[in-house]
């Protein structure tokens, strides 16, 4: 297909018809908008436009050879099962002379799903069985491990399959409480703890963050994380988070957007936290699992776990993100002193997805 070739996309009204033509737009490719129907309303979208018949219509395969002459068309996106199949006939005839730009369209569809099931296979496999000092629960059904990969990596996020493995790991080792992260962003690793926490019956989950730039700066080595944080915007996070965690909240989630330390004090002196996307939840003041993944200097780190770990209840699980982190060692720092601090207190640590996992006696 010649670069200069447009792709004729059809039909152009479907949500992955609109999601190519941006795609089209990025990288300087010409499109055309095509629909059988008389009126369709995505042909605002497009720069250019043309009717075809419809495809169990005789004239459909000599009308669309025609429009692909007229237009100099050098191949064609299709995100419907049925129309791909149709001109996938038409290929393999002889009858189509330019290709399909596209593979099968539920299989691109399906792709994250595929992956997901992958990855609840491996996750049956790691972590190995923990040295805990509680007893394991039975570990998630393939289904459900299948369902929070899945939903997981639909979120925007840094939390890898290791880490949600790990996760998937030491919630079956759990004491009940509340369930505490420091540092939310789109809510992927929030979506995982607050599932996980539901699905052991551990409690709450409640997340901590300002979803503010001046609370972002690293001060990192190098200052390459400092210098990207202009590219996001953190009143368009907290409304991502909102959109993400809402078809999974059930009461049992909520958030505090405030600076670490702050949110510390108040949930001291206030364990009802109230929000108009949330409503009102409810905690015990007891933390079963508390995630810190927010400010990685080296300070902030310190401050953080200083603020929160005295919640901890016995049995239970202090995980640093990055503590393995290529831009800084500040949760390393904060990890190993605070390991070389409680060490008659650890029943287990082990270090996965680039974290820091930890449970006390």
């Amino acid at each position: 297909m010649s670069p200069s070739a447009p792709v004729l996309i059809f039909p152009a009204g479907m949500p992955r018809a609109l999601a190519y033509l941006e795609h089209c737009r990025r990288h300087g490719l010409a499109a055309i908008g095509a629909s059988s129907l008389a009126y369709d309303t995505a042909q605002a979208h497009y720069p250019a436009w043309l009717h075809l018949p419809y495809i169990h219509e005789p004239q459909f395969a000599a009308a669309l050879r025609a429009q692909i002459q007229a237009h100099g068309v050098g191949g064609i996106f299709t995100p419907h099962p049925v129309v791909w199949s149709a001109l996938q006939r038409l290929a393999q005839e002889g009858a189509l002379p330019v290709p399909l730009l596209n593979p099968w369209p539920l299989a691109e569809e399906l792709a994250p799903f595929h992956a997901a099931q992958v990855q609840a296979d491996r996750c049956a496999h790691l972590p190995p069985e923990l040295a805990s000092s509680v007893a394991a629960r039975p570990a998630l059904a393939r289904g459900e491990l299948v369902a929070l990969f899945r939903h997981a990596h639909a979120i925007p996020g840094m939390c890898d399959n290791d880490k949600i493995a790990a996760l998937a790991s030491i919630a079956r080792h759990a004491v009940a409480g509340d369930v505490v992260e420091i540092g939310s962003a789109y809510g992927k690793s929030a979506f995982v703890l607050n599932r996980l926490a539901r699905l052991y019956g551990i409690g709450p989950t409640l997340c901590v963050d300002p979803w503010s730039g001046s609370a972002a700066v690293q001060h990192d080595a190098g200052g390459l994380v400092d210098a990207c944080l202009p590219h996001y915007d953190y009143a368009e996070m907290l409304r991502a988070f909102e959109a993400h965690l809402l078809p999974y909240a059930a009461g049992d989630l909520n958030y505090l957007r405030l600076p670490s330390v702050e949110a510390a004090a108040r949930y001291r002196q206030q364990r009802t936290v109230t929000s108009a996307a949330f409503g009102r939840t409810d905690y015990g003041g007891r933390i079963a699992l508390l995630h810190i993944d927010g400010n990685h200097s080296a300070p902030a780190v310190a401050a953080d776990v200083a603020a929160w770990t005295g919640y901890l209840a016995p049995g239970g699980w202090l995980i640093l993100d990055d503590y393995r982190w290529p831009f800084g060692d500040g949760p390393r720092q904060a990890g190993d002193a605070w390991l070389a601090a409680h060490a008659a207190r650890v029943a287990a640590a082990f270090v996965m997805g680039g974290a820091l996992f930890i449970q006390l006696q």
